[in-house]
């Protein structure tokens, strides 16, 4: 990573976007404590990621693109491992696996097989998973890559009243520029490992529009003009092959 500095205050949702292979998921994953530090520092609900990496990960749920949920188990069973994962007291897990189920609108499905799931609701399972311990901090890696347009809107729909009814920080990576509208109040764009750009869209845009001299721009043009024109770089062949598999188990 080079040159990067941002923060993201309690409460918001906020995106991080950028070409396949910009640096998104390597910043997420230094944010959780997955990868070392390269250089400077960073602190996750107040916590040094380094120093008290255990405290971090007590305040947060992540997300990733790597399937979590276990096929051969129904919903409520992969909730109750996370519950004995996160170590909630033993009186409270019923009552909170019913409500994680109740929040991602999967309580008539508790009963069945993950494998006979559809993409969005195992997306929201994940979700499930990782707030079922009610984290101050939620990321977010690609939350909807592979799901088709009905399934990605009942996930926005979901993540919407994590931060509206609970207070939740989500902090989402994604190169959807509908998805970052939709949900962000600030993004930050990244290029080759570094911050191009901060703002909310809006902002965005007018200052895009503004040096570019058009009367209205999209998200999508604010994207190329800091990414350089690379809309869809495609990234490599570990990337290609990464989203590919996550689209196989989620479509």
């Amino acid at each position: 990573m080079d040159r990067f500095t941002l923060s993201v205050e309690a409460g918001e949702t906020f995106g991080l976007l950028g070409p396949n292979g910009a640096g998104k998921t390597t910043v997420i994953r230094m944010l959780t404590t997955l990868l070392p530090l390269t250089s400077g520092s960073a602190r996750v609900a107040g916590y040094d990621v380094v120093h008290r990496a255990t405290d971090v990960r007590r305040s947060i749920g992540y997300v990733s693109q790597i399937l979590s949920a276990d096929g051969s188990l129904t919903g409520y069973e992969n909730l109750l491992v996370f519950a004995r994962l996160y170590d909630l007291p033993r009186d409270q897990i019923r009552a909170r696996v019913e409500e994680a189920l109740q929040i991602m609108g999967l309580s008539d499905a508790a009963d069945r097989l993950v494998k006979t799931y559809s993409g969005g609701m195992i997306r929201r399972l994940e979700i499930a998973q990782s707030m079922i311990h009610r984290p101050r901090l939620l990321f977010l890696d690609e939350p909807t890559v592979g799901l088709d347009p009905l399934a990605r809107g009942a996930v926005w729909d979901y993540i919407r009243r994590l931060r509206t009814e609970f207070g939740m920080t989500i902090f989402l990576t994604t190169h959807y520029m509908e998805e970052a509208e939709s949900l962000c109040g600030r993004v930050a764009i990244m290029h080759l490992g570094a911050l191009s750009a901060l703002g909310s869209p809006k902002e965005l845009e007018e200052a895009v529009a503004a040096d570019l001299g058009g009367d209205h721009i999209t998200l999508n043009e604010v994207f190329a003009h800091y990414t350089g024109g690379e809309l869809d770089s495609g990234g490599n062949y570990r990337d290609t092959s990464r989203v590919r598999r996550t689209a196989r188990r989620l479509g």
